[in-house]
């Protein structure tokens, strides 16, 4: 019980501002060293968070986004990135395979055209990704994409 201040003490001796309950019900500060132990556990729960971000950005670049999505597997995407049935007219057929997160984010990010497709088809495509919900077959690829990479 020596690391805790009970409540008689003054906490401006220690650095800390507001008393918390302990378990016995009495109000205790948690004492500098206490402060330091927790700072010490955070900075290295930091330390090994940054390899796992760098990881998950070569993974996004991976993910996949079909188009259509599997549930809907034979539609066909309009000019405005809408699923809309098989062989409509002026429709686009659904991609031969799905597209990677790095063709997508750079045919987002300046427009350049998706593998195996010509330029209106691959505007129609993006929209389509663009307009992906939660549910959807390359949903969570799509939002990865959407996140700042620091």
């Amino acid at each position: 019980m020596s690391d805790d201040i009970r409540s008689d003490q003054d906490p401006a001796d220690h650095g800390c501002a507001a008393p918390s309950a302990d378990s016995a019900g009495t109000e205790a500060v948690p004492t500098r060293r206490r402060v330091l132990a927790l700072g010490a556990v955070t900075a290295g729960a930091v330390v090994s968070i940054r390899p796992a971000l760098a990881q998950t950005v070569g993974s996004v670049l991976n993910c996949q986004i079909p188009v259509p999505d599997p549930g809907r597997a034979g539609s066909y995407i309009d000019a405005d990135g809408k699923v809309v049935a098989a062989r409509t007219k002026g429709a686009f057929p659904p991609s031969t395979r799905p597209f990677k997160g790095e063709e997508v984010k750079r045919a987002m990010a300046n427009g350049s055209t998706l593998p195996g497709t010509d330029s209106e088809r691959s505007r129609a495509y993006v929209k389509y990704i663009r307009r992906l919900q939660r549910g959807q077959g390359g949903f969570t690829c799509f939002a990865s994409l959407q996140m700042p990479r620091g």
